[in-house]
């Protein structure tokens, strides 16, 4: 019952389809009517103006041409051919000569100008003319003529009609015939057309199913694809797409609350370590510290370190967020090696005793904000003073073309990074030394703020560590051609 509705509800594609078949196949069968009723009745009114024709040529013309056969009914001379009543004959010569009488049809007259047309083609050897007209008690006829030779100057010929309400039984005959043939057809294909729908859309209706049990706590499941039709298929993959696509969207939406979670937990933590220890610093003032000039020195000291800190870890706060929200970058064209070059009075100011070796290639121009790449540059070479020994470390900047595109490179021989901990060092607040970056300042944002610099700039990011050996950072960029 359930599947009935379903066909029959206006707003089915089941129903769609149905009804648009039926459409068609009626419009079909009503083509094919219409052209078997006319090309029938072209055969049939032929078929019978050759057998009236046979008819009219086997008439004696010529034993009645002379006045007194014309003034006397040629039937009298043959009653067997001409007394039948389903036939009309008439001589023209001018006027209508009736030569059945009262035993024939009513001798439907033409006109004039029909009359010489007809005299015309049958003089010419024309195509044997015919016509279907109406006779005097309201009947039709079809009619055929035969020319006869001249009497006294003038053409006639002779004219035989017969009724075609015979052959339109005939046709109307043939007509309900097709007719019921058609219904009975529109009857068997709907029955069949019903079946060959429901197994067509068993598939899509599976999928319908399916789709229904699909919801956010189970997107990992799919929509089978194998069902043998090409369309449906394609649905299928389509849709195991849009879940896989929707499941990706969930798992990144899931992981983006958790870095959310673990970014405010990491931010109150960092800021409330200094703003404890400027509490603490407050409190000892309090207690009389600030009347003893050299506890008051290391205090004001401590605290300015500590509002230091703060106010650099709000900076890089802030500028995640602008990061984050809409980068705002001045791009132009951009020399890099001198863009590096210019830094590195700069840059050894961090290095103390430490090895810098610089290897540049000359005239790499790219498009990129020169103040946001000078950033990552000191990002990056800073990470590196922090993880290498004050006095054996090593540091090597190169910048080079790798694939067409400009790589920059920052190598030490510091600790290392282990092969856990690789994957997280551009995670906010992630510290491979937590020791280390703490007792220096650092509170894990400068290599997330660096990669999304280069992600705004389209290029990308990457690392390669091993403990004990040392970290290296490539920066790809595109090149301005």
């Amino acid at each position: 019952m359930n599947s009935v509705k379903r066909i029959i509800a206006p707003q089915s594609l089941r129903y769609q389809l149905l009804t648009r078949m039926l459409f068609i196949l009626s419009f079909i069968l009503m083509v094919i009517g219409i052209l078997q009723y006319v090309i029938m009745k072209d055969f049939l009114y032929e078929n019978e103006a050759e057998s009236l024709r046979s008819k009219l040529m086997s008439i004696p013309v010529e034993a009645f041409l002379t006045e007194e056969l014309l003034q006397e009914p040629p039937n009298a001379s043959n009653p067997g051919f001409l007394s039948r009543e389903e036939f009309s004959l008439a001589f023209i010569d001018g006027e209508y000569t009736n030569l059945l009488g009262e035993e024939g049809l009513s001798v439907p007259e033409i006109s004039e100008r029909e009359r010489e047309e007809i005299q015309d083609d049958l003089s010419n050897r024309m195509p044997r003319t015919l016509l279907v007209v109406e006779d005097p008690d309201g009947g039709r006829q079809l009619l055929v003529f035969r020319p006869i030779p001249p009497t006294d100057g003038e053409r006639g010929m002779l004219q035989m009609g017969v009724s075609t309400e015979k052959l339109q039984q005939i046709l109307w005959r043939q007509l309900f015939t097709f007719v019921v043939l058609s219904l009975i057809a529109l009857l068997g294909g709907l029955i069949i057309y019903l079946s060959v729908i429901r197994k067509t859309l068993n598939p899509l209706s599976t999928i319908v199913d399916q789709v229904k049990t699909i919801g956010a706590s189970n997107l990992t499941e799919r929509v089978p694809v194998d069902h043998g039709q090409e369309e449906i298929d394609r649905l299928s993959e389509s849709f195991n797409d849009m879940l896989e696509r929707l499941d990706i969207s969930f798992e990144q939406e899931k992981e983006l609350k958790n870095q959310m979670r673990r970014f405010i937990a990491d931010a109150s933590h960092e800021l409330r370590t200094p703003l404890t220890s400027i509490y603490g610093y407050i409190e000892v003032l309090l207690r009389g510290a600030s009347q003893k000039p050299e506890q008051l020195a290391i205090i004001l000291s401590s605290m300015h370190g500590e509002t230091k800190r703060v106010i650099a870890l709000v900076e890089e706060l802030l500028l995640l967020a602008k990061l984050d929200r809409a980068p705002e970058i001045k791009v132009e064209e951009t020399d890099l090696s001198t863009l590096v070059r210019n830094m590195i009075p700069n840059l050894n100011l961090l290095v103390d005793e430490r090895t810098v070796h610089y290897d540049l290639t000359e005239g790499l121009i790219a498009r990129v904000d020169a103040d946001k790449m000078k950033q990552v540059i000191l990002n990056v070479f800073h990470n590196a003073v922090q993880h290498t020994d004050p006095v054996a470390g090593t540091i090597n900047v190169s910048l080079v073309v790798e694939n067409e595109r400009a790589l920059l490179s920052v190598r030490d021989n510091g600790s290392g990074i282990s092969k856990e901990k690789v994957a997280h060092v551009f995670e906010r607040f992630y510290r491979a030394d937590d020791s280390r970056t703490r007792q220096q300042g650092g509170a894990g944002l400068g290599l997330a703020i660096t990669k999304s610099i280069v992600d705004s700039h389209g290029g990308t990011i990457e690392v390669e560590s091993e403990v004990g050996v040392g970290s290296t950072f490539r920066v790809y960029l595109k090149l301005d051609r």
